[in-house]
C-alpha cells in the first residue's frame, strides 16, 4: 500500500509539474509534450506493468492503476495508458517491451486481426489511441490453434488518422501481411475479452479521475461567479446540480476502484472480474455523459469556449467510453453472463461482491 502511494504520488507531482490544464490550454504547438514524456518515462511510469526481466519497471497492477487515476485527473492527453497496457499485453507472453510510446490493438471487442500460416498479421482496427505517436504497437492476434500475441513497429502498418470527440487520436490501423518483431503465444486462458477488460478498467479509472476535477472545477466556480449580487454557489438550483455531479463523481469512483482491485487480487479473468470490470465501464460511461452535462450547465456559456479547460475533462470522459467497448456493448454482454448462469445464481453472484 505503501508503495502505491508512492507511485501515485509521483505521478501526481510530474502532471502538476508539467500537465497544468491551463498551461496545456494555451500551447497550441503542443510544446509540453515532449518534456512531460520524458518525465514518466524516466520515472518508468509508462513501463509500470512490464517486469523488470522485460525492460519494465515492475510494479504491481495497483500501482499502476493509480497511476491512471492520476492520469484522468489531469485528462493528460498523451499515450500514457496506451503503453502501460501495451507493456502489460506484451508482458503475458514474456515479450521485451522497447522504448518510447506505444499503443495496443484491438480496442474495439468486434475487431479482429490474424496471424497467419507465414507468421504475417492481417486485419484492421478501429479507434486505437494515438497509433500516429506510437513507435510499437502491442497485437493480439488470432490463429487456427489460439491466440498470439505479437509487437509490431508501426511504421509497418498503413495508419489513417483519425480524432475521437476531445481531438485526440483514434486512429484506424490496417495490417497488410506485416511482419512482426516478435510472436508469442497467448496462454490458453488469456483471450480477446481479457484485454477488452482491462482497457475497459483502464478507461473506467481515467473517466472517474475525470470526473473528480470536473467537480472540483464547477465547485470553485460557482463560488466565484457572482449573480443576482450573490454567489451562485447560494442558489439551490445550483447546489442541487453540484450535489448530483458529486454523487455521479462518487459512483464512478467506486466502481473503477472496485474493479481494479478486484484484478489486482484475482489471479485470472474469472466472473467476478466480468461483473465488476464490464458494471465499471457502464457506470463510469453514464456518470460522464451526466456529470459533464452538470459540470457545463453550472459554467453556463464560459464553460463550452475553447479558453476554458473545462472541455479537457469533459470531452475526453466522453471520448473515453467508448473505448475497449462502449457502455450499451457490456451491457449486452453483461446481460447475457447472468442469463446464462440462470436467475438463482444472480443474487450470489452480486452478493458475493
Amino acid at each position: 500500500m505503501e508503495s502505491e502511494n508512492i507511485v501515485a504520488e509521483t505521478a501526481e507531482r510530474i502532471f502538476a509539474d508539467l500537465a497544468d490544464a491551463q498551461t496545456i490550454n494555451n500551447d497550441k504547438e503542443g510544446r509540453w509534450k515532449a518534456p512531460l514524456w520524458q518525465a514518466l518515462t524516466e520515472t518508468g511510469l509508462p513501463l509500470s506493468w512490464v517486469p523488470e526481466d522485460c525492460g519494465g519497471s515492475g510494479a504491481s497492477l495497483a500501482e499502476g492503476f493509480s497511476v491512471l487515476s492520476s492520469a484522468g485527473r489531469f485528462a493528460v492527453a498523451v499515450p500514457l495508458a496506451e503503453t502501460m497496457l501495451a507493456g502489460w499485453l506484451l508482458a503475458q507472453a514474456k515479450i521485451a517491451s522497447p522504448d518510447g510510446a506505444m499503443t495496443v490493438a484491438p480496442a474495439s471487442p468486434k475487431d479482429r486481426i490474424s496471424l497467419n500460416a507465414d507468421g504475417t498479421l492481417s486485419g484492421r482496427a478501429r479507434g486505437i489511441p494515438f497509433a500516429k505517436a506510437a513507435g510499437h504497437i502491442a497485437v493480439l492476434a488470432s490463429r487456427t490453434s489460439g491466440l498470439s500475441i505479437a509487437l509490431v513497429d508501426a511504421a509497418s502498418c498503413r495508419i489513417e488518422h483519425g480524432l475521437n470527440l476531445a481531438s485526440d487520436a483514434s486512429d484506424i490501423v490496417t495490417f497488410n501481411n506485416v511482419r512482426p518483431i516478435a510472436v508469442k503465444p497467448a496462454s490458453k486462458d488469456f483471450d480477446q475479452t481479457s484485454l477488452m477488460l482491462m482497457g475497459a478498467v483502464a478507461r473506467s479509472l481515467q473517466i472517474a479521475g475525470a470526473l473528480e476535477s470536473m467537480l472540483d472545477i464547477s465547485v470553485r466556480y460557482s463560488n466565484e461567479r457572482v449573480a443576482f449580487e450573490k454567489k451562485i454557489s447560494k442558489f439551490q438550483a445550483v447546489q442541487h446540480n453540484l450535489a448530483k455531479l458529486a454523487g455521479e463523481a462518487a459512483a464512478a469512483l467506486a466502481a473503477a476502484s472496485s474493479a481494479a482491485d478486484t484484478i489486482a487480487n484475482g489471479t485470472s479473468f474469472d466472473d467476478a472480474v466480468y461483473l465488476e470490470a464490464a458494471s465499471a465501464k457502464i457506470r463510469c460511461s453514464e456518470a460522464a455523459e451526466k456529470g459533464a452535462a452538470i459540470a457545463h450547465q453550472v459554467h453556463g456559456a464560459i464553460g463550452f469556449t475553447i479558453e476554458h479547460t473545462l472541455h479537457r475533462y469533459t470531452l475526453r470522459a466522453l471520448a473515453w467510453r467508448d473505448d475497449f467497448g462502449h457502455e450499451s456493448y457490456w451491457a449486452v454482454e453483461l446481460g447475457k453472463m447472468v442469463a446464462a448462469r440462470g436467475a438463482d445464481e444472480l443474487w450470489p453472484l452480486v452478493a458475493s461482491r
